[in-house]
Formats: C-alpha cells, sequence, structure tokens
C-alpha cells in the first residue's frame, strides 16, 4: 500500500516494527481497519532478532508459578506451528541429570520445597523436574509434540557429554526463525492493506480530543511528513518508555527492566538434531542448539542494560560465562576461541518492582489512555506469545474504534506456511527434484525460508546460471530481488543476518559484493 492510497487518518498509527507491533499490524488489518506501521530501522532489528530461536512454554517460568503464561505458550507453541511450518518446527530437548548439583539461586517453588523439605534446598531433584515435566505436556492441549520421557546417555545424546551425565529427561518445545517470523507478519499485514514503513521514526505526536498528528522522520533521507491516526499503539519494545515521555510527552508510573541476553555460536559440537538444556550451579540455564546446518548457538546470558539505545554486544565476560556453563557438560571444552559469532539483544521485562533480574516477568500487559485521542501501550511479552498479545491489543482496540470481523489468526498460514506439518521434508524433495541444480542443505536452506513461495523466488530457472550473480553461500540474485521487492529490505544487513543467516558463512568479500549491487 502506497502513500498515495493510504487513507488520512488512519485507524491506527502502530510504533514499533517488531514481533509485537507486526502481530498486531497483521491482526488489525484482517480485521478491517486502516493500518500504518512504522519502525526506526530495520523490521525486526532489536529484539525479535536477537532472541533463541524458541517457541517455548517456558519450563523454568514453572518455578515462578507462572502458570497462566506457561499455559498460554504451551497452547500458542501448536497452533504457531500449524501456521508456519517452513520457519518453526518440532525439536527435542534434552536435559541431562546431575544429582550432586546445587544451585545457588532461590525461586518462589524452590524456597516453598526448602520449607516442605530443608534438605534439599538448592537442588532441583530429578522427580522435581519430572513432575514438572508432566505439568508441561499437560498444560496446553499437546497434540502435534511428543511426550517427555526419561533417557539414558548410551546413545548419541551422550556422546558429546562428560561421562558422569548418565540421565537424562527429553520434552518437546519448537524451534523458530524470528526475525523471518516478524518479517512473514508484515507482509500479511500489508497484503491486507497495511502500510509498512521501516526507517520511519515517530518524531512527535500531538494529542487531539479525536486525533493525532504524528511527524514522521524517514531516517534514510530526512524526508518528513505528517500522518493523522485516530488511535496510536506504542509497541516499541525497549524504547516503549522513550516514546512516552519523548514523542508522546506523557508521564507514566508503568516500570519495564531492560535485560540484555547474549548468544554466542560455534562450529557444530555433536552430530544429533536435539537440544540441549542445561542447569547452572547459579540456578540459571541455557540451550545448546543446532543451528543453520554447521553451527550450534549457546545462550542465553541476562544481564542489565541502562539504554535502548545503547548498542547491546556479547561481552567478553558473557561470552566466557557461557563457554564456562556449556563445558560444564560436554566432553570437550569449549573456549573462545571457538566462537565463530555471538549477538546479543534487549529484552523488555515488565517489572514487579522486585530486585532481581530474572524475577521480572517474560508476561506482558497492555494499558488504553482514553484521556483524549486514544493510544494503547504495549509492555513486555515473549516471542511464543506474539500473537494471543496481538490478539489482546486488539480487543483492546476494539473498545474505541468499530471493526468489520473478529479475531481470525489462530487458523491463518503466514505467507509460505500454507502445508502441513507433517510434508515438511517432502516438500523439501520436490522442491530439489524440480530445481535439480540445488544441493540438499540448499534446497532445504530455501524451504525453510521460504515455504511453498520458494517456487516463487526460483520461477522458472532451470540452471545455476538462471539465479544470477552468485553473491556467495547459496545466495543469488533472484533472491536477493525477492528480498527487495517482498520483505522490505534494504540493506546487506538486513539480507544476511535477519531475512537469512547467511552472514555465518559469507566472506566479507562476498558481503561488498552484495552491498555494490544494492547501491
Amino acid at each position: 500500500m502506497t502513500d498515495a492510497t493510504r487513507p488520512d487518518p488512519v485507524d491506527l498509527l502502530i510504533v514499533g516494527g517488531g514481533v509485537n507491533g507486526c502481530g498486531i499490524a497483521r491482526d488489525a488489518a484482517g480485521r478491517g481497519l486502516s493500518v500504518m506501521l512504522v519502525e526506526q530501522g530495520d523490521l525486526g532489528q532489536a529484539t525479535s532478532s536477537a532472541s533463541t530461536k524458541l517457541f517455548h512454554g517456558g519450563l523454568r517460568y514453572l518455578e515462578y508459578f507462572e502458570f497462566r503464561l506457561v499455559r498460554e505458550a504451551l497452547k500458542e507453541r501448536e497452533v504457531l506451528l500449524r501456521n508456519m511450518p517452513h520457519i518453526s518446527w518440532p525439536m527435542r530437548f534434552v536435559l541431562p541429570l546431575d544429582p550432586a548439583m546445587r544451585f545457588e539461586g532461590d525461586t518462589p517453588a524452590g524456597k516453598l520445597l526448602s520449607r516442605v523439605m530443608p534438605w534439599l534446598r538448592g537442588r532441583r531433584p530429578g522427580w522435581m523436574i519430572r513432575l514438572g515435566l508432566l505439568a508441561y505436556d499437560n498444560m496446553g492441549g499437546r497434540q502435534i509434540l511428543p511426550p517427555a520421557r526419561s533417557l539414558r546417555l548410551d546413545g548419541p545424546e551422550g556422546v558429546a557429554l562428560k561421562p558422569q551425565f548418565r540421565r537424562a529427561f527429553e520434552y518437546s518445545d519448537c524451534w523458530v526463525q524470528d526475525s523471518r517470523l516478524v518479517v512473514l507478519n508484515a507482509r500479511d499485514a500489508a497484503a491486507r492493506g497495511a502500510h509498512i514503513a521501516p526507517r520511519t521514526r515517530l518524531v512527535r505526536a500531538t494529542r487531539g480530543d479525536d486525533l493525532w498528528q504524528a511527524e514522521l522522520l524517514d531516517t534514510d533521507t530526512g524526508a518528513q511528513q505528517t500522518v493523522t491516526a485516530r488511535m496510536i499503539v506504542n509497541a516499541a519494545g525497549p524504547w516503549v518508555a522513550q516514546v512516552i515521555h519523548g514523542a508522546l510527552g506523557q508521564n507514566t508510573s508503568d516500570a519495564i527492566r531492560l535485560v540484555r541476553g547474549s548468544h554466542i555460536v560455534t562450529r557444530r559440537l555433536y552430530d544429533h538434531d536435539k537440544c540441549y538444556f542445561f542447569q547452572g550451579p547459579d540456578g540459571r540455564i541455557i540451550f545448546a542448539i543446532p543451528y543453520e546446518q554447521e553451527f550450534t548457538l549457546i545462550g542465553t546470558t541476562d544481564q542489565e542494560h541502562p539504554d535502548p539505545d545503547l548498542p547491546p554486544h556479547c561481552t567478553d565476560e558473557e561470552r566466557d560465562y557461557l563457554c564456562a556453563f556449556a563445558s560444564r557438560y560436554f566432553r570437550q571444552p569449549v573456549t573462545a576461541e571457538d566462537v565463530v559469532w555471538s549477538y546479543s539483544g534487549v529484552r523488555p521485562l515488565r517489572d514487579d518492582g522486585s530486585a532481581s533480574a530474572s524475577a521480572a516477568t517474560r508476561d506482558y500487559s497492555l494499558r488504553l489512555d482514553r484521556d483524549g485521542a486514544p493510544v494503547l501501550h504495549v509492555f513486555g511479552g515473549k516471542i511464543t506469545t506474539y500473537r494471543k498479545l496481538a490478539e489482546a491489543a486488539v480487543a483492546e482496540i476494539g473498545a474505541v474504534l468499530p471493526m468489520t470481523h473478529g479475531p481470525w489468526t489462530a487458523d491463518a498460514p503466514l505467507p509460505g506456511g500454507d502445508f502441513p506439518v507433517a510434508e515438511v521434508g517432502a516438500r523439501i524433495a520436490l522442491l530439489q527434484a524440480e530445481y535439480p541444480f540445488l544441493t540438499p542443505a540448499w534446497a532445504e536452506r530455501l524451504f525453510q525460508t521460504y515455504g511453498s513461495e520458494a517456487w516463487d523466488v526460483l520461477g522458472d530457472a532451470r540452471t545455476m546460471a538462471d539465479l544470477g550473480t552468485d553473491f556467495g553461500a547459496g545466495l543469488t540474485e533472484v533472491e536477493v530481488d525477492w528480498l527487495r521487492s517482498h520483505e522490505f529490505s534494504h540493506t546487506a544487513e538486513d539480507i544476511i543476518w535477519r531475512r537469512t543467516r547467511l552472514g555465518l558463512r559469507m566472506t566479507s568479500e562476498q558481503v561488498e559484493r552484495l552491498r555494490v549491487h544494492l547501491g
């Protein structure tokens, strides 16, 4: 949708192009509202592309008695899996048991247990974990994913681990390509009439009785425009408070806590396709996850972050912490020299007022302000429940603006996801059969990026030459053209770190060729 056809006023001006903002834009546009979304950088550039890449219920949140959040997230796993089987898939998680381990951290569940059985203070005994997994299996109405089970570590799962780890539990959650989730929501919103404007900053919004006058700045060109909107949705993630105090000029008692989560990536550390869930003596947990076919992703840390405008980076201390944590379990120590890439993102957590960063809830909250033209503020949230957050936000919007349709996203595939979960393997094989110049790994990568739209990306190509310039790592001109014309991509970084993760494989010379091509 172009500026020429955008209505004036728009019903909704959404500030923030992360998963929450794009999810709300998609839901609202599908209910008949006119929507404009602005994002000061690239879509999903901040928190939403720096997650641990998991759709999970939050097993460890049970220790904080976050039962509603866990139940909602567990139900959402399979809803999302059905609607985006190309960019998300089931994954089994192996949780090794160490009977000798004591951890320093206290949780509400741990404190309760230590009062009843003081000799267990600082422990997560096997029966307690099994009880949590039993609840985890049954709280969310699991249908597609297999249940938890006990596991002896004398098979492939134990080869990479130290010999003292002999038993484990294995359970199910899901993997997701987080930044692709964002852009596919934006694409579907645009297909339903929304105007998506990355690299556009809300400078100032003036509130009237019924309308907002919003001043917008194109961060690439410096061009300015004014947009009139009936309602603003502040889904700016880590910048939500800045939007309230700055662009909107309001005061608020709402508090969020900014927590930096850092991850490291190594060459592949083991040969199976399961994820490890490791417990640490400090009470924290990390994951070690098969990543992008050739790598292992390890994370995350949990450090206070003072300012959303301060670019997050994985510090040497965080890198060394993750290496030491993983080395406690892996037979072959993980060192700083093994790290091929790291990334870090700032998570906005709704602050419950406690002193502990880990106690800040991953749940979300919404606040509707109707003192004049309405504004809805979005606080917190997690990637697994983004669709439910969007539904809840649009329900709040519905109290102010009339809509033509009710909730619809639970059964609506994202672009490229219009096929059954069980057919992923067969679809990848079909793609390679119809384009025989593709290697198996290349066909898998394309399908797990574009799904049924992989055929549209490749078009009538019959040879490698038909794909145009080869930029390296399987990135060709036809794919770059698709990403520019369909997925709001502008820069090389948009393409190699958010629409794909090919930056892990491309050389600096190849990236420079891509930059020159993009102009």
